[in-house]
């Protein structure tokens, strides 16, 4: 870039030669305009100002047409002209062009101060220039950068280039007032004129700024935010509330000067307060932040499939292009879901704290403290290689640095918290933090309506419905008792006794044998109906099933129901030591749910272009996978879990989600209580629960405080209370109701005549 000082006499001299008379100011206007000599660069072509290039967000519209996030790197949401209130056009029209709607793009008497005193008076830009400015960057080298043709030799010299500047916007306004009226030029600059923060476009910055929808936004508001646009930096109310009220006040005397307001109310709107309610858009905050996620590489696969098939000059952007994808999540039980995990989380980690006071919670099979497991998962993380490698492998110095306190910013269930912590100490902290995952489904179309990766977001970017895997325990036992009845091995009514079940070589186990024991330690040694098995969740009568049927079968039915994770086909797999995810779980109930047929679980429904055009379209595949006769028996038995005596999750009695409603459950606990897990069942919603720690061997130390019925299943209650309470979900069927019968089918649910099974039978290869 060539500095003013070397080129001061030439600069001198184009200035008197061309805006000292009308006829330069003529002159030089040609000359830009034709590029003379290739000095002043090109213009804009007629196609790029019909199609303006602008950075919009793409939105994620819930099932329910509401916005519930966007990805963008100018968060910008356009709005119609329509679509913006009288406070806002007032204000803007009396604050920086109040004879827009009397001038062609030029006002001529600020045009001739600003020539004659060579721009140091500043202003004199009309909205149609200051939107020229905005939409082709006029005044920054990225004018030229994107495409050299609009750099010439003189807009490399520093004032030169101001003034060339200012003369193609000016050329760039009137093209503009031919192609577009006074209202698409008025809604343009709106949606395209950065409010500082990232906040680009009148929307966003209401949002960013007063947590409001514009249609809501005040007179004072609307002056705040409109006095913003003269310099962003230099007005944010964040770091400078004080030069903001001052700001905002002029604008508020501006509307009083072009009698939008009286005289009267000026000092009464000028006396009120900023009344800020400041928050950021970005990838942390909003609702289902880990959905959003979730679906963010099916949508970038997508376009990178479109794209394909389209001109260099229209490929699509994830971030820029200002997409619509529309998605199965529905806003309400989305929100009802992130308040209850909230609410459930929250009394869970002070109840954990308590737990383990004064101990630490990271203990093996013995419940003995692992010793060094702190430095052992440092050592697993992402700093600590960096460090190793900064450090060039010098151990010493790299433990020196990870026990250096830094100022951060942590995670509390009371709102974020800034401290002083080492990374080992803050290591220390977050192992403590009990996390959890929850997902809601409507089992009849595949619409996942409710998605919670986590508890955080922002400090827990680990998603535990589609990244984690876990042992599910008992929650993997309708596969099990779901394979008997498909197999006719078993019906509900059937009987096996509760008794020790030993497998050894011949069930495929070398070096010993195994015994799966109760819950309890305990055996009844009584006859037990196949639906109270599986309600007081009895082990021994898993292992007679698996016993009978063998693993293969059990894989083969829970892979059939939506299972997709290898499952070990050995005797444990019916007690749920395969691990699996949440995401799989939910689909395999679902398929219970829907009479026998398997629907994929569906997030993106549709994307597209900003204008409505329909990109890419999704529907899941139907396919029978088991007997319609099984899925309706096993939906009996799954009730089994809240109607029999004892039943696993009979406490949700005690909600008001149970009365008048056919509702089946499924609690699960692994292994020293590491995982809680809960599926719950009804016509037209599938959900489940997963709560533990990122750590197997961080968990509590009790059945009382560790099986799924406590750590995951309020979770559930509280979020199906909420779903039940809406009536506008009620109308859309999400209420109480029977599951639906198969036609034809005729089952004695009184079980009538019914004995005792032989237990050492198998079934036929």
């Amino acid at each position: 870039m060539f500095e003013t000082g070397k080129y001061e006499k030439i600069i001198r001299f184009l200035y008197r030669f061309f805006l000292g008379s009308t006829l330069g100011i003529i002159l030089l206007i040609v000359a830009v305009n034709y590029n003379f000599l290739w000095l002043f660069g090109g213009m804009p072509s007629l196609y790029e100002l019909e199609n303006p290039k602008s950075q919009v967000a793409s939105l994620i519209i819930s099932e329910d047409g509401q916005e519930i996030g966007k990805y963008f790197r100018e968060n910008r949401n356009p709005l119609e002209f329509e679509e913006l209130p009288d406070n806002i056009v007032h204000t803007l029209i009396s604050t920086e062009d109040a004879r827009f709607t009397a001038h062609s793009g030029i006002d001529i008497r600020s045009m001739f101060r600003v020539v004659f005193t060579l721009g140091t008076s500043g202003g004199g830009s009309t909205i149609s220039q200051q939107l020229a400015k905005n939409l082709f960057h006029t005044r920054s080298m990225e004018f030229g950068e994107d495409d050299p043709v609009y750099m010439g030799l003189l807009m490399k010299i520093d004032g030169v280039r101001t003034v060339v500047a200012k003369v193609k916007e000016w050329i760039l306004a009137i093209r503009l007032e031919r192609r577009y009226t006074k209202q698409e030029i008025m809604a343009m600059y709106l949606n395209e004129v950065s409010f500082g923060n990232n906040a680009y476009g009148i929307q966003v910055a209401c949002r960013t700024y007063f947590q409001k929808e514009l249609k809501d936004v005040s007179l004072t508001e609307a002056a705040t935010l409109i006095g913003l646009l003269q310099n962003p930096s230099l007005y944010d109310p964040r770091v400078r509330p004080e030069r903001t009220l001052e700001r905002r006040n002029v604008v508020l005397g501006q509307l009083a000067k072009y009698e939008f307001i009286t005289e009267e109310d000026l000092p009464k709107l000028q006396a009120e307060d900023l009344n800020l309610h400041y928050r950021v858009e970005n990838q942390n905050t909003g609702a289902a932040p880990y959905f959003r996620e979730a679906i963010r590489q099916q949508v970038l696969s997508a376009i990178k499939e479109l794209n394909q098939d389209r001109p260099e000059d229209q490929q699509l952007n994830l971030y820029t292009s200002g997409l619509r994808i529309y998605t199965s999540i529905d806003s309400r039980m989305q929100k009802y879901a992130e308040e209850s995990v909230q609410e459930h989380m929250r009394a869970e980690q002070k109840l954990f704290y308590d737990h383990w006071r004064g101990r630490n919670p990271w203990v093996n099979e013995e419940m003995k403290e692992i010793k060094g497991f702190l430095k052992d998962a440092m050592k697993r993380t992402q700093r600590y290689r960096d460090l190793m490698t900064a450090y060039n492998n010098d151990e010493f110095k790299v433990w020196e640095e990870l026990r250096r306190p830094i100022k951060m910013t942590v995670f509390t269930w009371v709102g974020d918290k800034d401290t002083t912590l080492s990374p080992m100490d803050s290591l220390n902290y977050y192992k403590r933090i009990l996390n959890c995952g929850m997902m809601a489904m409507d089992p009849m179309n595949g619409h996942v309506k409710a998605w919670i990766g986590g508890i955080n977001y922002k400090y827990f970017k680990f998603d535990h419905i589609s990244q984690s895997k876990r042992q599910p325990g008992s929650t993997f036992k309708p596969f099990v008792y779901g394979a008997a009845i498909e197999n006719e091995i078993v019906t509900p009514c059937d009987e096996l006794v509760d008794e020790p079940v030993t497998f050894g070589e011949e069930d495929g186990l070398s070096g010993g044998t195994w015994t799966p024991q109760n819950s309890d330690g305990k055996y009844s040694y009584q006859n037990m109906k196949m639906r109270r098995a599986m309600g007081l969740s009895i082990n021994s009568i898993s292992a007679k099933l698996m016993k009978q049927l063998g693993p293969d079968k059990i894989a083969e039915f829970a892979h059939k129901c939506g299972i997709e994770s290898p499952l070990h086909e050995v005797p444990s797999l019916c007690l749920g030591a395969s691990e699996v995810s949440l995401f799989e779980q939910v689909s395999g109930y679902s398929t219970l749910a829907n009479g026998g047929e398997k629907i994929d679980p569906i997030l993106v429904l549709r994307i597209t272009d900003k204008v409505g055009n329909v990109l890419r379209e999704y529907s899941p595949p139907v396919k029978a996978a088991i007997k319609p006769e099984t899925a309706y028996l096993m939906t009996y038995m799954l009730q089994g879990a809240v109607q029999e005596p004892g039943g696993t999750a009979e406490g949700l009695k005690r909600t008001s989600i149970v009365a008048g409603n056919e509702i089946g459950a499924k609690t699960g606990t692994t292994s020293n209580y590491s995982d809680g897990w809960f599926m719950g069942v009804t016509q037209k919603l599938v959900a489940g629960v997963w709560v533990g720690g990122d750590d197997r061997s961080i968990h509590f130390r009790s059945l009382a405080l560790g099986q799924g019925a406590k750590m995951a299943m309020p979770a559930y209650a509280k979020f199906m209370e909420k779903v039940y309470a809406d009536q506008t979900l009620a109308i859309e069927g999400y209420r109480k109701m029977p599951f639906i019968k198969p036609e034809n089918f005729a089952f004695d649910f009184s079980c009538n005549g019914r004995v005792a099974v032989d237990s050492t039978a198998t079934i036929a290869p």
